[in-house]
């Protein structure tokens, strides 16, 4: 199990993210900089230890708040292969070091984990603390992963998971007034 350390990141992971997504062609707002905000998220587990996973929900509280899920691999080196554009920033940890800070659906260990967990081979885990799953996270409908195509849905939706759950992962977050939202991170269909 990963151990979440109890540190800094230099810059921290929504300064990063503050300059990375509005060059997302699935960004919805209109602002250059947006004013972003935790909301929530969950973490998986690398099996080889070597990268840190997670997916973060983060608010933009720029106008009408918008959702957005970023799934993101840390690593201690770079990631050779991936587009340019995959790599959201470097950080300086206060315990590992320097990080690469990789947009998750370039990565291929967040990938694996991501189809692990749809397989329910993975165990979701809290985004900050050690060793302690998330029962919030939920997977619907889903199972061997053979001929699927997994969507991440960027842009999150309140109360989408309860329109039709099959094949679905869903989870959590909090808006900026404190209103709970859940929605679907992702669907499962047929390729």
């Amino acid at each position: 199990m990963a151990a979440i350390h109890r540190t800094t990141m230099t810059p921290a992971k929504l300064e990063l993210l503050t300059g990375w997504l509005p060059k997302q062609s699935w960004y919805a707002g209109d602002a250059q900089t947006p004013e972003l905000v935790r909301a929530g998220g969950f973490r998986l587990d690398d099996p080889e230890g070597a990268v840190g996973i997670e997916f973060m929900i983060v608010v933009d509280t720029v106008r009408e708040p918008v959702a957005y899920l970023v799934p993101m691999g840390y690593r201690g080196a770079a990631l050779e292969g991936v587009p340019e554009e995959a790599l959201i920033g470097t950080s300086e940890h206060g315990v590992l070091g320097a990080r690469w800070i990789y947009d998750g659906v370039h990565d291929p260990v967040v990938t694996a984990q991501l189809r692990a967990l749809l397989r329910g081979e993975a165990v979701a885990q809290h985004q900050s603390e050690s060793d302690t799953p998330d029962p919030t996270v939920t997977v619907y409908g889903t199972g061997p992963d053979d001929g699927l195509d997994v969507r991440l849905n960027r842009v999150l939706r309140s109360g989408e998971a309860t329109r039709s759950p099959s094949g679905r992962l869903v989870a959590g977050w909090t808006w900026p007034d404190g209103t709970a939202a859940r929605g679907a991170l992702a669907t499962v269909a047929p390729r």
